[in-house]
């Protein structure tokens, strides 16, 4: 599979200066293929010396990062909920075409009683339905040192409502006590129509086993002296591993728990550079947008 030349991130900023010289906002990359690739959250100090454009107000940097990636992650939610409003607002400041993954509030994944939330549950997806059409899979991440009890687990994704004002609703699976996943585990997700999460970090439970019709993938190995924060040939292996995804494959050289599933139809693909050299997500993303196209 022949992957384009990556460019350098000095020639994807000249590239838009000289394209839009009296503006910032670079229009909207489209997601090749139904791959996504962003990162996590928009407000991070470090970005306004290397992403945001020197003097561009903090209200607008949403709008500019929406416009540089296809898709972001939305950590704050996992710290509590916001208002619809707030939601609202998000929607309208993106483009057409962008979604916003979501973190459940922890306080959900944190009881110990998951057969009985229910009604925290429907609270914050009745919320944050206000994103509309631009709402992306919703993640629900259960902490290393958790003690999950299995039965509770299943009561859990059976009360995961499917569907919100007349959308799908995607969910993901992220347990991060590796004594967790298991056969079993991938079983329960299989069954209920929900996506695990795959990331490279060696501190989180890695493993590529495709669960459901979408992809969730985090990458948090980023480098600060490498200024797309991945090498080149890193980037091209992951634009590979995305399209195989894409096509209803599963790359050969990820760890899985199970043997390779047969072939399925086109997947959903969604990628997010997250953590590590926080400050070189914006250039990794938009260094795999490019070599997608």
């Amino acid at each position: 599979m022949v992957v384009r030349q990556l460019r350098s991130v000095e020639g994807l900023s000249l590239a838009r200066k000289n394209t839009t010289p009296h503006d910032p906002f670079w229009p909207p990359p489209v997601a090749a293929d139904g791959i996504r690739v962003g990162i996590g959250g928009w407000v991070f100090v470090p970005w306004r010396d290397n992403f945001f454009p020197a003097g561009l107000v903090q209200r607008r940097e949403l709008e500019y990062a929406s416009h540089h990636v296809t898709a972001i992650e939305i950590n704050g939610t996992y710290y509590g909920a916001q208002k619809p409003a707030t939601y609202a607002k998000w929607r309208d400041e993106t483009p057409d075409g962008f979604l916003f993954s979501a973190k459940a509030p922890k306080r959900i994944m944190a009881s110990r009683a998951l057969s009985k939330v229910e009604g925290a549950v429907d609270e914050f997806v009745g919320g944050i339905s206000e994103l509309g059409g631009k709402l992306g899979p919703l993640v629900w991440q259960f902490e290393q040192g958790l003690r999950i009890d299995r039965d509770e687990f299943e009561a859990f994704l059976e009360l995961l409502p499917r569907e919100s004002d007349g959308r799908k609703l995607r969910h993901v699976l992220d347990v991060r006590d590796p004594a967790f996943i298991d056969y079993t585990y991938l079983a329960l997700a299989r069954r209920h129509g929900m996506a695990t999460v795959y990331t490279d970090s060696p501190d989180y439970p890695s493993f590529a086993d495709v669960t459901t019709d979408f992809v969730y993938a985090r990458l948090m190995r980023s480098r600060s002296e490498i200024a797309t924060g991945y090498p080149e040939a890193a980037l091209a292996a992951w634009a590979q591993r995305a399209q195989v995804w894409a096509a209803g494959g599963e790359p050969e050289d990820l760890p899985r728990i199970g043997p390779t599933a047969a072939p399925a139809g086109h997947r959903d693909v969604f990628i997010y550079f997250i953590g590590s050299a926080k400050e070189r997500n914006p250039a990794a993303a938009m260094a795999l947008i490019d070599q997608l196209r």
